[in-house]
């Protein structure tokens, strides 16, 4: 049967369902007067069993939950803020992903639909979310009230009827129902009445029985989309599931551990000067006033924190050859150079570094704040690492450090560390502490995964700092070095160097990615339309040759397939990595689209690792993308070692992964439509016989996955709604 024909018989038995309702439950909502008369009651029968949950209730009959009130044996345990006037609908503001919970415990009974009428701003689209739950269930899908569901609009107010097959297909028990936001909304009211478990008409059940019902459901728009199991795959690296710490928080975030993150690195700006002699010391640079501060926890305290926690470790190692002296001193102290622009009155007082119109102070002595650091020095940390790995024993977890990153942002040093490091950093300084440090640390771990340089961004994978230095013509390092792009002449140099000295300095090519087209970074980050559709498109700038980068770039980036092809032409065999990258709004299901987006591309791409920066909110849409790839259903279901080449329609994504039998499939579906949902045709080539299908999905809730109703399978293809702004998974075996 046409979909198109499946929808009107879907549609049309909704509404014979309102017709039979009309009688039973005073809920007429296909009848020309939605309004039941004001002396009308509940069925005596109906009434009596809300007041005794215990008692079974006839299938046949009615439950009225909210009718101008909530009816006996219903409670309200809702998170949204809300008012249930007396004899009157009631009102909630669903903001923040607000909602209303109504619970009758050991409610009991059969049903065949769940009616309701609703009203909201025109400003909220389409936003609500329907589903069942029970204590401990994980089972009853998401079901989004789009037009398929609502059966009339009278004035402001829309009648909705969901039947029982779309809400519960399992026929599982159940006592509440959750009505809540599936996106962020403005706090104008919401207004619900008529809510009611309803029977099923008889000509719907003929149409269930038929096989009629489900498969023309809120549709959307047909993506079609394949899997290749036959086309060439590729291993994907565990390590692309990283993080950062948070010096901020990084006791008291216990949720990082629940991400599913196989690697995380100790990074940022303050661990260029950071002493591990000292233990907790290092120097804040520019982030905050050249200040020198002792932390509640060491690289020591970190390296057995991701021990613990069976998580591995990439470790910053500072090149800039300072590293704080003290926890006390500061870079610009106010006692030497006076008033200045901002000032942290923290004993001792130092300021930022800038005179009060804005011009740059000249820095005193490196000594003012810190100690040499010479090549040595980091030689003897990573000797003392070493040993504390040998007293371990060997064995698999054995090694405390699983990458060494060389330095960070070097090229911003004459910036974020220029109490030290005022001279902007040169081609020929970066090849040369590459070199210097790199060495001494191939020699005190020869089996050590050393990654560098560990650049900002755009301008620097071109450019050194020289080549905008005020008072210095452009571009003239780039010039003297032949007119290379930085990071092309530096991997050239140091392949020359192995050659030479039979010594390998570099092992992965680590650069950073940040969107600079204004979308935002962690928390931040307007959420308004335009800001959300520009933060997903910004991912394809990690990977679409077509894509010409939003922002003043104004020109495809395409990072991974370039920097890519920088190795392959000047030092073959070194891997890639991207130390750090963000896209804002992390509590926003914008920000969780785009970072499911970009995990899947780093396995689809071949990269070596990737550390988000820092890590996700608890509980955020950002939270529940690292979730999809690393443990969608809480017990431990995640992304395969083996990605599959893919294709999807603009406008979702989709990435498949398989295990080394070549029987577990695991799929993720992303639709980046804030409104409309998309029913995926999804066609598996060359996998084998389609055999079992599990499928989860997430629109911004806050409790996550939870298990959705599989769509129609063929032998080799499925056919599953993607509800609007949703992240899908679907766990599948073939035989």
């Amino acid at each position: 049967m046409a979909d198109s024909a499946k929808q009107t018989r879907w549609k049309r038995n909704i509404i014979l369902t309102c017709a039979v309702l009309g009688s039973s439950a005073g809920v007429a909502m296909a009848q020309q007067d939605s309004a039941a008369p004001k002396d009308a009651k509940p069925d005596a029968a109906v009434q009596d069993a809300a007041a005794k949950p215990d008692v079974p209730v006839d299938p046949s009959a009615s439950v009225i939950i909210y009718d101008g009130g909530l009816k006996p044996g219903w409670k309200d345990i809702g998170w949204a803020p809300r008012e249930l006037p007396k004899s009157a609908p009631a009102r909630l503001r669903m903001f923040n992903y607000g909602g209303w919970i109504l619970y009758q415990p050991k409610l009991g009974g059969a049903y065949g639909a769940l009616s309701f009428r609703f009203t909201a701003p025109e400003a909220h689209g389409e936003f609500l979310d329907v589903r069942l739950d029970a204590p401990g269930a994980s089972v009853f899908p998401h079901v989004r009230i789009s037009p398929e569901f609502i059966v009339k609009k009278d004035r402001e107010w829309a009648e909705v009827v969901v039947p029982m097959e779309v809400l519960n297909p399992r026929n599982l028990p159940f006592d509440r129902l959750v009505m809540r936001a599936s996106k962020d909304v403005g706090r104008d009211w919401v207004l619900f009445d008529k809510v009611a478990l309803v029977p099923l008409a008889p000509d719907i059940a003929a149409a269930r029985a038929a096989g009629g019902g489900r498969a023309g459901r809120g549709a959307g728009k047909e993506s079609k989309m394949i899997i290749d199991c036959a086309a060439p795959s590729r291993p994907i690296s565990p390590l692309i599931y990283g993080i950062a710490l948070d010096g901020n928080r990084e006791t008291q975030d216990t949720h990082q551990w629940k991400l599913g993150a196989t690697i995380r690195r100790w990074g940022g700006n303050p661990t260029s000067r950071y002493n591990w002699k000292l233990g907790r010391a290092w120097n804040t640079g520019n982030d905050w006033y050249f200040r020198n501060v002792q932390l509640g926890f060491g690289a020591d305290d970190f390296l057995e924190s991701n021990r613990k926690h069976n998580v591995q470790s990439a470790l910053t190692l500072p090149l800039i050859g300072w590293v704080a002296k003290d926890t006390s001193s500061v870079g610009f102290p106010v006692s030497e150079f006076g008033p200045q622009q901002a000032v942290d009155d923290t004993e001792p007082a130092g300021g930022n570094g800038m005179r009060r119109d804005g011009t740059p102070l000249p820095p005193g002595p490196p000594g003012t704040t810190s100690v040499q650091a010479p090549p040595e020095f980091i030689s003897e940390w990573v000797r003392a690492l070493k040993e504390a790995d040998a007293k371990r024993g060997g064995g698999p977890g054995s090694r405390g450090v699983n990458m060494y990153i060389l330095d960070n942002e070097p090229a911003l040093w004459s910036s974020t560390h220029r109490d030290v490091h005022p001279e902007p950093l040169t081609y020929d300084e970066l090849l040369k502490r590459t070199i210097d440090y790199g060495t001494v640390v191939r020699r005190a771990d020869p089996e050590a995964v050393i990654a560098g340089p560990a650049e900002w961004g755009w301008t620097n994978y071109f450019w050194s700092a020289a080549d905008f230095a005020p008072g210095r013509p452009p571009y003239t390092d780039r010039r003297a070095h032949g007119d290379v792009a930085l990071i092309p002449w530096y991997l050239r140099e140091l392949r020359e160097h192995e050659k030479k000295t039979g010594v390998r300095v570099l092992d992965v090519v680590d650069v950073h990615f940040y969107p600079q087209s204004n979308v935002g970074l962690g928390l931040e980050g307007a959420t308004d339309a335009e800001t959300n559709a520009r933060r997903i498109r910004s991912t394809r700038a990690l990977w679409d040759p077509s894509y010409k980068d939003e922002s003043w770039i104004g020109e495809p980036i395409q990072l991974i397939p370039r920097v890519k092809q920088w190795i392959s032409e000047n030092y073959p065999g070194r891997g890639m990595s991207i130390g750090e990258y963000n896209f804002g709004a992390m509590k926003h299901m914008s920000g969780g689209l785009a970072q499911a987006e970009a995990l899947g591309r780093f396995g689809q791409q071949g990269l070596t690792s990737a550390f988000f920066w820092q890590y996700p909110a608890e509980n955020s849409p950002t939270f529940w993308a690292f979730r999809a790839y690393r443990d969608f259903d809480g017990k431990g279901g995640r992304f395969q070692d083996v990605s599959l080449p893919t294709t999807a329609p603009e406008g979702t994504s989709l990435f498949a992964s398989r295990d080394a039998s070549g029987k577990k499939l695991v799929a993720i579906l992303l639709n980046f439509d804030p409104e409309q949902a998309a029913q995926a045709q999804l066609e598996l080539k060359g996998c084998g016989t389609l055999n079992a299908v599990r499928v989860l999905g997430y629109s911004g809730a806050p409790g996550g996955f939870t298990e959705q109703a599989a769509g129609t399978k063929a032998e080799q293809a499925l056919s599953q709604r993607l509800p609007p702004y949703s992240i899908t998974v679907l766990d599948l075996t073939v035989k």
